[in-house]
């Protein structure tokens, strides 16, 4: 089947059709960029819901019961859960399905699991696409988990409408999880594992973070929830719901895709270029002279770029 016949079935909401879509976008196959240009009016439509935090968290378990929450009442929801991939053997478990029983077989969700491949923002390079064709797809919400993220690893804040961040208590130092580079990151907090200790001091320690800022336009909640059971779950989809509503009446939800599609455009460049360079530098290191310095050599290597070939 033609990369354009699988866009068309993909916007007729052909499941089969969108995961091999997916499929031949995530390998980079032969047409498919022919394909993304034909369902990318439709990439907007969905409301993409990122979901973050520290592993161990319970993000998988969380974002089972979000997209179930969801789906009873009729809407047609995407997941792409995110793991690591190893630098040595280029593998991937891929195993969050394993943790989301409660949507796996729902005919209402779809769930995607991708590697990251090397990138290092806690999201695949191949999930900007994945995201334009799970909207094209006719997904009303879809559902980023990342890998988990550190201080730096904040790509989803480019990708997500609105970022769920996922704490808990007892998962180490306190201060740490609260610095300033995590608490930006999140538009609605959620403390999970609450029926364990420490659950309501991890709650109140970021509450009290949030309130060294006073110049809020849309302060983040921070909900005590149990993924497991299914507490609170209700609740937090309300937070994200509530910061849906102040994006879309204030017009800043127009603005923030806008800056979306500009971070886009540029990591497709980046990502080419590296490609380009990496070429250079396989015939460079054939004949380097030792006692040549970088900065002349870096600079030859700059005229040798065609971008004709890019």
């Amino acid at each position: 089947m033609s990369p354009l016949e699988l866009a068309r079935l993909t916007l007729a909401g052909d499941k089969r059709a969108c995961s091999r879509l997916i499929s031949l976008t995530e390998n980079e196959g032969t047409g498919y960029l022919d394909a993304l240009k034909a369902i990318y009016p439709c990439a907007d439509k969905a409301y993409v819901i990122g979901v973050t935090g520290p592993p161990g968290s319970g993000k998988s378990t969380l974002t089972d019961k979000l997209a179930k929450t969801l789906a009873d009442g009729g809407k047609r929801v995407g997941i792409v859960a995110i793991d690591p991939t190893s630098p040595f053997t280029k593998g991937s478990i891929l195993g969050d399905r394993i943790r989301m029983g409660a949507v796996s077989a729902d005919k209402n969700v779809f769930i995607r699991s991708m590697g990251t491949r090397g990138s290092l923002g806690g999201l695949s390079k191949a999930t900007a696409n994945t995201l334009a064709i799970l909207s094209a797809y006719g997904c009303d919400y879809i559902l980023v988990e990342t890998v988990g993220v550190g201080q730096s690893e904040i790509d989803i804040v480019r990708t997500a409408d609105t970022t769920l961040m996922v704490m808990a208590p007892g998962l180490g130092d306190d201060i740490q999880a609260i610095k300033a580079g995590v608490m930006e990151i999140a538009d609605v907090f959620a403390v999970n594992k609450a029926d364990k200790d420490g659950a309501k001091k991890t709650q109140l320690e970021i509450s009290a973070m949030l309130d060294f800022r006073m110049d809020w336009d849309f302060k983040p909640t921070v909900r005590l929830t149990v993924a497991e059971t299914g507490d609170g779950v209700d609740g937090l989809l309300g937070d994200i719901m509530a910061h849906r509503d102040y994006l879309s009446n204030g017009g800043k939800l127009e603005k923030k895709r806008a800056y979306k599609r500009m971070s886009h455009i540029r990591d497709i460049i980046r990502d080419r270029l590296d490609r380009r360079v990496e070429e250079l530098m396989a015939d460079l290191a054939a004949c380097t002279d030792a006692g040549r310095d970088p900065y002349s050599m870096s600079e030859e290597l700059i005229r040798k770029i065609d971008l004709t070939r890019i």
